[in-house]
């Protein structure tokens, strides 16, 4: 190696090791200050506590020949219960407002929008079976009940019936 090969292989040390010196300073103040910000009784703290071991408990088991596994029977949550519930419409106009305006609104996927009478008219002149047989069981794009399996097939027609008689 040359002479200003080994120049520049002794400054360029001398400059990690400054910058590793410079991290290792900058990383003790920030625990030493963040040592005197965090508060005990927050980690004694029972929902506290909780909360970390919901969030970090391993998202699977694993199951053994032989042994008892009926602790690992699948469970509902009750979070998961309490919010898979949605909000049932009570007539046409509020079906529209929840579920049909995601699509017909902006006219998704091809669905009509609601206002739109060239895109109703030759679906309305096959008239309101075959509207709501589409509604209820679904058709091209649009699934049955608009995703909504839950609602009633009379809701279904009556939120029909209102894109039809208000936005066709």
């Amino acid at each position: 190696m040359s002479k200003h090969d080994t120049h520049f292989m002794n400054t360029f040390s001398m400059v990690i090791g400054g910058l590793v010196v410079v991290a290792l300073a900058i990383f003790a103040l920030a625990r030493m200050v963040g040592g005197h910000t965090e508060v005990p009784e927050v980690y004694a703290d029972a929902q506290y506590v909780a909360s970390v071991d919901a969030r970090t408990k391993p998202f699977a088991r694993e199951a053994v020949a032989g042994a008892d596994n009926s602790a690992m029977a699948i469970q509902a949550s009750p979070q998961a219960a309490a919010g898979a519930a949605l909000p049932v419409p009570k007539d046409g106009a509020s079906l529209y407002e929840a579920v049909c305006k995601n699509c017909h609104g902006p006219g998704l996927i091809g669905a009509p929008k609601f206002g739109d009478h060239a895109a109703w008219a030759p679906r309305i002149a096959k008239g309101k079976a075959t509207l709501y047989e589409h509604a209820l069981k679904g058709f091209n794009a649009m699934p049955a009940k608009g995703a909504r399996t839950d609602l009633s097939d009379e809701l279904i027609k009556a939120g029909v019936d209102f894109m039809v008689q208000k936005g066709s």
